[in-house]
């Protein structure tokens, strides 16, 4: 794999290092993605989203939900005593565990629940008004005409 430099790209650009940033995680050598928990990535709404984790075997007090810097976190460990159980077939995965979503701007907790064994982490998109689309009216030429001519006769 080819590793790129985006030194150069920093110091030619104002306020694009977001992109550069973006570019560097994503090219990273660290391909191997932790695959537990199992998670989905829903569209509930034309901006809402839900990030739903399989958490079985975790209490409320096991969880934890966070925001920091862009990037929410996600992680769980389990304070158990294991030394009264003997298990015959242990197949219920307990592992402490650390899963983090870089989250794009405008993009905000709204909460978090647990249920039957799923947590569920709902998302908000807020765009902020100067930002969205917005409709420019379009005059006419004899208006604009008539409008100059009405400045310079003033």
């Amino acid at each position: 794999m080819r590793n790129f430099d985006f030194a150069p790209l920093y110091r030619a650009t104002v306020g694009f290092d977001q992109i550069a940033d973006m570019m560097d995680r994503v090219l990273t050598n660290d391909v191997a993605q932790p695959s537990y928990p199992p998670y989905n990535i829903e569209k509930t709404a034309d901006n809402g989203y839900r990030i739903t984790l399989a958490v079985a075997g975790f209490s409320d007090e096991d969880l934890s939900v966070e925001v920091k810097e862009k990037m929410l976190v996600i992680a769980a460990k389990k304070a158990e005593d294991d030394s009264q159980r003997t298990y015959l077939h242990r197949g219920i995965a307990t592992r402490a565990f650390e899963r983090r979503f870089h989250l794009a701007d405008h993009m905000r907790v709204t909460g978090a629940t647990h249920a039957n064994g799923m947590l569920h982490i709902d998302l908000l998109r807020e765009v902020p008004e100067a930002l969205k689309p917005r409709r420019i009216q379009i005059a006419s030429g004899d208006t604009v005409e008539a409008k100059a001519l009405e400045n310079a006769e003033a």
